[in-house]
């Protein structure tokens, strides 16, 4: 049996969030605040085989320590090691999440288009929602075609502070000001 070597929280400016390690990497990076989040934990051990464990490792040490320096706005990608638990679909379709620019945005339409089936569009959403690893796999970067926030399982509002913070100043600032 594997372990989930660490479970802890970090604070943020978006509130508390919570972090689970393997001894290979980052299993999950969410806000505390997800009302499915005890689901997403329990499915996560049994898709690792896995037990919980309270505590820190090297990779949610760096983990911290990467998301401070984003929140500071000093790290535009994330380079620790993830262990990623979704189907190949899903996988897909946060490999295309990962390419994603710091401070740029992509419709749901355009990501569906990227993956070469533009029918697609409810099951990307779908494995766009099932990312158990906000911010490092940055699906807040997906909005919809006509430019409003839809969609973010932290909340509209935390996506749009995370955009807001990854914008440049010659962002159209109306976009991040719709109500969603």
């Amino acid at each position: 049996m594997s372990k989930i070597v660490g479970h802890t929280k970090t604070e943020t400016p978006l509130g508390e969030m919570d972090i689970l390690a393997t001894e290979r990497g980052i299993c999950l990076l969410e806000f505390d605040v997800r009302t499915d989040l005890d689901e997403e934990i329990e499915l996560l051990k049994k898709n690792l085989d896995a037990v919980l464990q309270i505590g820190e490792n090297r990779h949610t040490l760096e983990l911290k320590r990467q998301l401070k320096e984003y929140f500071d706005g000093k790290r535009e990608v994330f380079s620790v090691p993830t262990v990623l638990t979704g189907t190949e679909f899903q996988n897909e379709v946060w490999t295309e999440l990962k390419k994603i620019p710091f401070g740029k945005t992509l419709s749901y339409k355009e990501l569906t288009d990227k993956l070469g089936d533009p029918k697609a569009i409810r099951a990307v959403a779908k494995a766009n929602g099932a990312n158990k690893m906000a911010i490092i796999i940055p699906c807040h970067r997906v909005i919809g075609s006509d430019g409003k926030l839809t969609g973010y399982a932290g909340g509209i509002d935390r996506k749009r502070f995370l955009l807001n913070l990854e914008r440049t100043k010659n962002a159209p600032v109306d976009l991040f000001n719709n109500p969603a």
